[in-house]
């Protein structure tokens, strides 16, 4: 048995419940209603907007509010709640020009106050609002008369419009923020193209049309369903049995099969979405940087797109940033060499070896694959890992940001400044290897503050070297997003970000609505 055989029978052990109990019955050509049923693996479990977290919370968030912006699929700024703007020369002052007459769900109307209200709550560190550090250098935030926002930044920030498409920069009513703000861990007010009709944790969210939705025409949906599935395998089998019509995130171990089936698409989008291996770099082994550098080179990266990815990705080299965004720097991928990683472990205090705990959630389910294929990988280099897995919710609340040696999972965020600033630079929000390379920090910084093409291609060049030399994480594949949906399921564009889906452009049946 060779190195990748045996690889592949250690990752089967961790991708089974992925592939068992399939269905393989076709799927209906189309169905009357104009209901969407959705699956997703993680159920939504924050409804406040400002604090979401995960894809499904997203998702939720999206439909029930809106935002300033927008992000298309290009990854530019496109219009929500904001019908124009624009900036000073040197990018520091922006101005929003609101729509008129947008109502809350509670029937107020939304205007520059609200906005305003928003921002000041999401900016409060106090809130907690996860990615705060992504929405930009913002100073100020200012109504100038009841539709029009000015946003005052500390520094240039030519980036701010697609900074504010940030999953959590959602506009809720003033009055609320003022009184009663946690109640909308249980009560959505949002402007935004669905309201939320009924809500039970783990098991279903079912969100119907808004009918004084801004965007004329929109949205074409009378209702949709998220369903909360357990596992991979029950939500596939569903798709399959037409019990659902949509999967917002298929396993790779699944595609094929899906995208094989009569009456179903699969839906394939490359992206910058990755898997992590976090090392908190402030306690040993891991403050130790030729211990990260050796565990670098225990990676073979194109087995690991095969093994985790089932193909369907692209190596990675430890940074987060990959070619599917506008400042990647193309350099050799670190080749796997298991001798040089023995030699700096050596090197690092380990002549005999070193013994880990390496722990990743079972969602989604390739984050335990892959910790199963760096255990078998790394052996030969002189690390002896141990893989523990745990229910996802354990996982948020005792390691994400916590543990010293976890799998983390991200989407691809809209620019590099944005992925930097939310997982590595010293006040990034989701800090979890305390790197705080001051240097790093210098170069993300004046990237993000140029209005330079060309200086700010060298400097996140810069910050992703610096990276790739110092390894704060191990970041060895990306994922191509991967869904699933009914042929009659219409008008859903898969979105690279993984964090944005646009349901009320979506329709139901084999015809398109007569407002399209």
């Amino acid at each position: 048995m060779n190195r990748r055989q045996l690889l592949k029978l250690s990752a089967a052990g961790a991708s089974v419940a992925l592939t068992s109990g399939l269905s393989s019955i076709s799927v209906a050509a189309t169905r009357a209603d104009n209901t969407l049923r959705l699956s997703v693996n993680i159920t939504p479990g924050v409804l406040n907007p400002m604090l979401s977290r995960a894809a499904a919370e997203y998702m939720m968030s999206e439909m029930l509010y809106s935002g300033l912006t927008s992000l298309g699929t290009d990854m530019t700024a496109q219009p929500d709640l904001a019908t124009e703007w624009s900036s000073n020369e040197d990018a520091t002052q922006w101005r929003f020009t609101l729509h008129q007459g947008v109502k809350f769900s509670n029937g107020q109307e939304l205007t520059s106050k609200d906005v305003v209200a928003s921002f000041r709550k999401l900016l409060d560190p106090k809130t907690g609002a996860p990615g705060r550090r992504n929405l930009g250098p913002i100073k100020t935030v200012d109504s100038d008369g009841d539709y029009t926002v000015i946003v005052t930044t500390e520094t240039p920030f030519a980036d701010l419009p697609v900074a504010l498409t940030y999953p959590t920069a959602k506009v809720v009513p003033a009055d609320i923020i003022a009184t009663d703000f946690d109640s909308l861990a249980q009560i959505p007010v949002g402007s935004g193209p669905f309201r939320l009709e009924e809500f039970r944790v783990d098991e279903i969210a079912i969100l119907v049309k808004n009918p004084e939705y801004f965007v004329s025409g929109l949205p074409y949906l009378n209702q949709i369903e998220i369903k909360t599935f357990p596992d991979a395998a029950g939500s596939t089998a569903a798709l399959l049995a037409g019990e659902i019509d949509m999967i917002h995130d298929v396993q790779p171990t699944d595609f094929a099969r899906i995208d094989k089936a009569s009456g179903v698409s699969g839906l394939r989008t490359p992206s910058g979405r990755f898997l992590d291996v976090v090392m908190d770099t402030t306690v040993a082994p891991f403050d130790n940087i030729l211990v990260r550098q050796a565990l670098s080179y225990c990676v073979d990266r194109e087995a690991m797109i095969e093994l985790v990815a089932d193909g369907y990705g692209t190596a990675g080299n430890d940074s987060p940033i990959n070619a599917a965004y506008r400042y990647y720097a193309d350099a050799p991928h670190k080749s796997y060499d298991p001798k040089k990683a023995k030699a700096l472990l050596a090197e690092a205090g380990y002549p005999n070896g070193l013994e880990l705990e390496l722990i990743a959630s079972v969602k989604p389910g390739y984050r335990s694959t892959m910790a199963v294929v760096l255990r078998e990988m790394a052996k030969a280099g002189g690390f002896d890992i141990s893989v523990k897995t745990m229910d996802h919710s354990s996982y948020l609340d005792q390691v994400w940001k916590k543990g010293k040696f976890y799998v983390g999972f991200y989407n691809m965020m809209p620019t590099e400044g944005m992925s930097f600033n939310l997982l590595f630079t010293s006040g990034a929000s989701w800090n979890e290897t305390k790197w705080n390379n001051t240097t790093f920090d210098e170069y993300v910084r004046l990237a993000d503050e140029t209005t330079d093409s060309e200086k700010r291609k060298e400097l996140y060049a810069n910050a992703q070297s610096l990276m790739q030399k110092e390894v704060p994480a191990l970041i060895p594949c990306f994922f191509d997003i991967l869904g699933a949906k009914a042929d009659y399921v219409n008008g859903y564009e898969q979105h690279p970000r993984g964090a944005s889906f646009a349901f009320h452009k979506v329709w139901v049946g084999s015809n398109a609505p007569a407002n399209k």
